[in-house]
């Protein structure tokens, strides 16, 4: 059994769950935005954004509420199995952490200020954790989808680090990694937009207190 006790372990390809072939469940309309859920034709002149940030209800609800985001959705990126189910995620025997999909129109809301945003709302130091909630599924990520986002996630993810320390706080153990190389999946139904659907739905809250430092 993969126990309680290794659930702040990262399981290896060869252990993790078998997952499946296809998603078993459908996906229809944004109850917020009114768009698709499902957006892997992006519209033209936007970009995806893919982050982990604990648990992805609150994370999304961030990310709807920003000028210049089309679609949101939440599912589990980093991981081996293919399809999990959220049972499966939280069981830990999959390698995926909580993630959150963000299709937005550079022209109004730089991919920066979506990363200085996803560091100043949760707290990037906690390694498989968020506040209470601990376990890989909650560890901190950035999937880039592009060289520009990938130079841009880096150089904020130093600066932000660097603000910390001077402040003497932990480390940034945000996990910095190409999209193309861990696929992301969509969750089901019942979690996307959940406090949308459940307006008092839990928040996770952890976070530094730190805003993110002003740059030229």
């Amino acid at each position: 059994m993969f126990g309680l006790g290794r659930k702040t372990e990262m399981v290896d390809a060869e252990q993790a769950l078998a997952g499946r072939g296809e998603r078993p469940w459908s996906l229809g309309e944004h109850v917020v935005l009114h768009t698709p859920v499902v957006t892997d034709e992006v519209p033209e002149g936007h970009e995806v954004a893919v982050f982990g940030l604990g648990c992805f209800w609150g994370a999304e609800e961030i990310y709807w509420q920003l000028p210049g985001v089309w679609s949101t959705s939440v599912g589990y990126a980093g991981g081996h199995t293919p399809n999990p189910t959220y049972e499966e995620v939280c069981s830990g025997r999959t390698g995926h952490t909580e993630a959150i999909r963000v299709v937005f129109d550079p022209s109004v809301v730089p991919y920066a200020d979506l990363v200085k945003r996803f560091f100043e709302v949760h707290d990037p130091t906690q390694g498989m954790r968020q506040g209470n909630d601990v376990g890989t599924q909650y560890r901190s990520a950035i999937y880039w989808t592009t060289p520009e986002q990938e130079q841009t996630a880096r150089e904020l993810t130093k600066i932000y680090g660097d603000e910390l320390a001077r402040r003497g706080l932990g480390a940034i153990t945000t996990e910095v990694r190409p999209a193309s190389e861990t696929p992301y999946f969509y969750a089901e139904d019942v979690h996307q937009q959940y406090l949308a659907k459940h307006v008092n739905g839990y928040r996770c809250h952890a976070n530094t207190g730190v805003k993110f430092p002003k740059t030229t």
